[in-house]
């Protein structure tokens, strides 16, 4: 099973079948999100009453140290720690625009790319160097 770091506080932000974060719309309202752990499946799960419409920014945080995960490749990203099985880490990124599909894990030699948005994100390419986290 892998957990899902806060790359601030290394805290563990995966409970059971859902990665955990608090986020934030441009209208300032905030609410709990529940992302899948699986790289590329893009279901999530909210509280009926916190409203998100498709193509909306949604600032995500870690929900145990309130920092804010935007990557520093890019705005519309939002960064993340795999850690597998084995104790190794991988950085993820992720999009924070509702209904962009676009994932890519890096070990920081190669780097594996999810859904049919990642093109958007076109600087990720196979066998740059990235900054680890760890």
């Amino acid at each position: 099973m892998y957990d899902f770091l806060c790359p601030n506080c290394m805290g563990d932000i995966r409970v059971g079948d859902n990665i955990i974060f608090r986020v934030k719309n441009h209208r300032k309202q905030t609410g709990l999100l529940l992302l899948s752990p699986q790289i590329g499946n893009y279901t999530s799960i909210k509280h009926p009453s916190f409203e998100i419409q498709t193509g909306e920014y949604l600032e995500h945080y870690c929900p145990l140290c309130n920092a804010s995960l935007i990557s520093e490749i890019h705005p519309n990203l939002a960064h993340v720690i795999l850690k597998d099985e084995t104790g190794k880490n991988n950085d993820v990124y992720f999009s924070q625009i509702v209904g962009e599909h676009s994932t890519f894990e890096t070990d920081g030699e190669s780097v594996h790319v999810e859904g049919a948005d990642a093109g958007r994100y076109t600087y990720f390419k196979i066998g740059d160097k990235f900054r680890k986290y760890f």
